[in-house]
């Protein structure tokens, strides 16, 4: 699958599953997108879809990398709306 294609549509279920704060920024735990059903069919490695969006500075989240369970509470911020 092409990457800017698995990026699209990240940010698509970002927008699905997450809340506007009152900065006006979406946002949605790493551990929601994770869990998800939907992200689950959809992204086969959902890490690294993660990892080539925040890249691009399409959205941005603490460290570099986030591993299930440990980094279920981390904010995965939308960038580019």
């Amino acid at each position: 699958m092409n990457v800017d294609h698995e990026v699209q549509m990240l940010v698509e279920e970002i927008h699905r599953l997450g809340t506007k704060g009152a900065d006006g920024q979406t946002k949605v735990a790493f551990g929601v997108l994770f869990q998800d059903d939907r992200c689950a069919n959809i992204f086969e490695a959902l890490v690294g879809t993660l990892r080539a969006a925040k890249k691009r500075k399409i959205i941005n989240f603490e460290g570099e990398l986030l591993l299930q369970g440990v980094h279920d509470k981390v904010d995965i911020v939308l960038l580019a709306e």
